[in-house]
């Protein structure tokens, strides 16, 4: 009789379960692509150090109303470097997610982007305004230096973003969490949206600290005037004034004013950096409001 009812909760959770991934047959250097689910297309990129592994538990649940395409970056996590390990990554990937946009043939699909990964959708819904649908950044910026300084320069933060370089580079980035909090003593403001996704995943050290050295240093407020799709930007927030989170909303409105549309801000209360992961049920309801 036990293994009966055993068998028969066995096949209950499978006919449940999430079906499998798939790998696509896009062939890259720089980025990975699987795929699952029917419906409107929606692509998700992660952010620094991070593999699509952060997005699982909210694909599980999107998996059966969009038809989802989860990028890793080549360096990050246990991907090998290859094209990522030599020059600039940002720009390039970006380049590579248009190119799986249009070999794919979406029809101005869908993008949400965290940290890097908004960075990485911005610059495509600038670069290529004809190829984005929708965007989404969560906890991202154009220019993460002014989310902790707001008159912070490229100039002021570059010197700061050497450093962070070489603590990768030369002690890994165990090293640059702890350099990272005095970094942002030096700075002051919510270090959190810099630093707390160092390591998450880890990955290889040069594309690690090439990609942390572009997030801290590029700055993508002058292109946002050429963003032609609605842009919806999700940040964590806490009504506790003593948290520098209590100061997002303004700095997240000031960070996306040069938008030619207003954007839609969505703050997630409790959540701080990984918004997905912090408040994985507030997040999909604002995943949902975001694909209508």
């Amino acid at each position: 009789m036990q293994a009966r009812r055993d068998i028969l909760i066995g096949m209950a959770l499978a006919s449940v379960a999430p079906a499998a991934w798939a790998q696509t047959t896009f062939v890259s250097r720089r980025i990975t692509v699987e795929t699952r689910g029917r419906g409107p297309d929606l692509i998700l990129i992660p952010g620094l150090a991070s593999t699509a592994a952060v997005w699982r538990s909210t694909a599980d649940r999107l998996a059966g109303k969009y038809r989802l395409h989860l990028v890793s970056m080549r360096g990050f996590g246990d991907l090998p470097a290859q094209a990522n390990a030599e020059g600039a990554v940002i720009g390039p990937v970006a380049g590579e997610v248009l190119r799986y946009i249009t070999e794919s043939r979406l029809n101005q699909p869908a993008i949400i982007g965290h940290s890097m990964g908004g960075q990485i959708g911005l610059r495509l819904a600038s670069d290529w305004p004809w190829a984005v649908g929708r965007l989404m950044t969560v906890d991202s910026s154009p220019f993460f230096a002014a989310l902790i300084s707001p008159q912070a320069t490229v100039n002021d933060v570059r010197p700061i973003a050497q450093v962070a370089y070489q603590a990768i580079q030369f002690l890994g980035d165990e090293a640059l969490q702890t350099r990272g909090r005095e970094m942002g003593v030096e700075l002051g403001g919510a270090t959190d949206s810099l630093f707390s996704g160092i390591g998450w995943q880890g990955g290889d050290r040069q594309v690690l600290a090439q990609s942390l050295y572009e997030v801290m240093t590029i700055d993508l407020r002058p292109r946002l005037p050429r963003i032609t799709a609605p842009v919806t930007v999700v940040y964590g927030w806490s009504p506790d004034h003593n948290s520098p989170r209590s100061h997002a909303d303004s700095l997240f409105r000031n960070a996306y004013a040069r938008l030619p549309a207003p954007a839609t801000f969505e703050r997630i209360e409790g959540a701080e950096h990984m918004v997905m992961i912090d408040q994985p049920t507030r997040f999909r309801a604002a995943v949902e409001r975001f694909m209508g």
